[in-house]
């Protein structure tokens, strides 16, 4: 089984270094060959050299990019190239900064083998390691994330991705904003394995507030027509309500003999006009939801390339020659 571990980093080369030494003792003892692409995702740091070369990984790169697009971006991106320039049985996706662990690497390309190739096998998240704003934050974000989308987050970036699904994942256009959100988004066959996380090799994550949000809203964004489907139901079940409201204020006024306040023809006015901007609401929805079925923005396969400057190999393990040959 030939596989490689797809890795993006921005100007943490300390790290990514680090891990690639954990990587070449992990998988020592791994049949086949291991190689390292690690994704430069626009970094302004100087791209290193390797001190102390890999004893057992097979070709450590660089792929650089032209400008910095962002982590899943540059996942997209580097997943692409392997399709098109690898001929790979397994790509493992994970990042550079040490909290997902090298030893989980054998378990997800044993699991994957164990499926026939046929699964992407994602490592299960475990409690995050960041200060507590940061997960009081995410929290927030995977409550918001199920009203919206309906399905819970429990996975990250850190999986084993086969062939054969990659070949399919290429042509999936939501692989542009959130990697993990594509592959379940494009009902690609998903298998999950239970794994702990590490802390950090060095330094604080550059995951912010900010980049939280854009992160979480990139995720949303790959269900964009559940979500609109979601609202439209919610704007709905308001619009009901509201009727129903009207309704009975009419029905009491002019089918019994109960007597109305004096504010009934304010609240009737302000639940028609209350009516008329959730239709209104509901049908833009609506439209919205049609057309980014429609649409196809960034396709991998086709639009990878041009963000693409060079790969830069750091690193080729020699070919040791077969002396069982001719015997």
């Amino acid at each position: 089984m030939n596989s490689v571990v797809c890795i993006p980093v921005y100007d943490d080369w300390a790290s990514a270094l680090t891990l690639l030494t954990q990587l070449d003792a992990a998988l020592a003892h791994l049949p086949g060959r291991v190689d390292v692409l690690f994704v430069d995702d626009g970094s302004n740091e100087p791209v290193p050299n390797l001190t102390q070369p890999p004893a057992q990984l097979g070709r450590v790169s660089i792929l650089r990019l032209r400008r910095n697009l962002g982590h899943q971006r540059a996942i997209a991106i580097g997943l692409t190239h392997l399709y098109v320039h690898g001929q790979h049985d397994v790509v493992v996706v994970m990042d550079g900064d040490g909290e997902d662990r090298p030893e989980n690497v054998p378990l997800l390309l044993e699991r994957c083998a164990a499926s026939g190739f046929s699964r992407v096998v994602f490592a299960q998240r475990s409690k995050r390691s960041e200060e507590l704003s940061f997960r009081v934050g995410y929290a927030l974000f995977k409550a918001v994330h199920v009203l919206l989308v309906g399905r819970r987050v429990e996975v990250g970036n850190f999986s084993a991705v086969p062939r054969a699904a990659l070949s399919r994942l290429v042509a999936v256009s939501e692989m542009w904003n959130h990697y993990a959100a594509a592959v379940y988004q494009a009902k690609l066959p998903v298998e999950l394995l239970p794994t702990t996380r590490a802390a950090r090799i060095a330094g604080r994550s550059k995951m912010n507030l900010n980049g939280l949000i854009i992160h979480g809203l990139s995720a949303i964004s790959v269900y964009s027509d559940i979500v609109g489907v979601r609202l439209l139901r919610a704007i709905g079940a308001l619009c009901v309500l509201v009727l129903f409201g009207i309704l009975t204020v009419i029905g009491v006024r002019f089918g019994t003999t109960l007597a109305i306040p004096g504010w009934a023809t304010s609240t009737v006015g302000f639940l028609v006009v209350s009516l008329l901007n959730l239709s209104v609401l509901s049908t833009m929805m609506a439209l919205f939801t049609l057309r980014s079925r429609a649409e196809y923005g960034f396709l991998p396969l086709r639009d990878f390339s041009h963000f693409v400057l060079e790969e830069r190999v750091l690193h080729v393990r020699p070919v040791r020659p077969d002396t069982t040959a001719g015997s």
